[in-house]
């Protein structure tokens, strides 16, 4: 019926029957104890009205009275609150095994990169049935990422990381649109979601890709000359990146924080904001050097090694991807406390 309704969106994920369930509860009570008001005041503007020769009585309170009107709004507000609490909870935590895609908003478009390194613009394809988390960030002003199909919306923030996630119902094409103002061509910052059959997906997202994101971000990683001081074996100046990822990390401070996507962004970025305990503050930083897709290659790359550190085989073919790394990088290595003066960078620009 809901969908048979001009004003009422399409219900194309699994949290949009949710959300809706408890919007239309808010519209039932705020509408039904806006007509108990409504009546309230007629009936007692009526009731109590001035009359000729009638003299008014004073009306002494009634506990029980009192005690009702305010229980009875605070059980309201209490099932409001722990129903809304569930819904944020489950809408703000993904799926441990959810198909992961990067998206770097940017006046006034949707960059999108798929894991498997595909890359997309104001488009994103999805298949229908599958967890999908969206890893993003703001190349410059603060927009919101908005699919009213799905019923979901979330601010992208430039310098961090911000995540969302839905799983498709419904094969179609539903609307993308950045909720939050942005400059003046805000209103043209829009693109489709793109939601297919598994077949259809995986044959579109198996063709024309340069490779995965990862294995951009392993090429970055040795370019850059990461693998010089990040190495497997206790000759390294750099933190062990083997298995990093989701675990707590030791600072300097004394802090223990979990090496998270933001984690390992800022230490990229600005690794000094973080120093882990034990190693010396000799990492350039690379903010300005390296765009916003670059950063999502070597996070990308970094949590692939720290997922293939699970198994003892897997975790052999991390060591020899970084050891491979090192040998590439150990022709151009410089002193731990600078970079590579020759060192290409990706658009041209230099590490200094």
């Amino acid at each position: 019926m809901l969908n048979n309704f001009p004003l009422w969106p399409d219900q194309a994920s699994t949290m949009a029957h949710r959300v809706d369930a408890l919007y239309i509860f808010l519209l039932v009570v705020t509408g039904m104890m806006a007509l108990l008001v409504c009546t309230c005041v007629i009936f007692f503007a009526a009731r109590f009205r001035h009359r000729p020769g009638v003299r008014a009585e004073q009306i002494e309170g009634s506990i029980p009275l009192e005690i009702t009107w305010s229980a009875i709004p605070l059980l309201v507000f209490m099932v409001i609150f722990a129903w809304g609490a569930v819904v944020y909870f489950k809408e703000r935590t993904p799926p441990a095994d959810a198909t992961e895609v990067y998206v770097v908003a940017k006046q006034w478009m949707w960059k999108v990169e798929h894991a498997e390194g595909q890359r997309e613009i104001n488009e994103l394809h999805v298949p229908v049935g599958r967890d999908v988390k969206l890893i993003m960030t703001s190349q410059d002003v603060i927009h919101s990422f908005y699919i009213p199909a799905f019923r979901i919306k979330q601010d992208v923030l430039p310098g961090r990381y911000t995540v969302e996630w839905f799983r498709a119902t419904k094969p179609g094409v539903y609307h993308l649109f950045c909720a939050e103002y942005c400059g003046t061509q805000h209103s043209g910052m829009v693109g489709d979601i793109v939601v297919m059959e598994p077949a259809q997906y995986e044959a579109w997202i198996n063709g024309g890709t340069t490779g995965p994101l990862s294995t951009t971000g392993e090429k970055m990683f040795a370019e850059l000359g990461c693998a010089t001081c990040h190495r497997t074996d206790t000759q390294g100046r750099g933190p062990n990146l083997l298995g990093v990822f989701g675990k707590p990390v030791q600072l300097e401070d004394g802090r223990t924080v979990t090496a998270d996507e933001n984690y390992l962004r800022e230490c990229i970025l600005d690794p000094g904001a973080k120093r882990v305990k034990g190693f010396q503050p000799i990492m350039p930083t690379f903010q300005g050097l390296v765009s916003e897709e670059q950063v999502n290659a070597l996070v990308a790359y970094i949590k692939k090694i720290s997922t293939a550190d699970q198994s003892d085989g897997a975790k052999t073919s991390a060591s020899k991807a970084i050891s491979q790394a090192t040998d590439r990088a150990q022709p151009n290595q410089a002193q731990p406390n600078q970079a590579q003066p020759n060192q290409a960078q990706p658009n041209g620009s230099q590490v200094q």
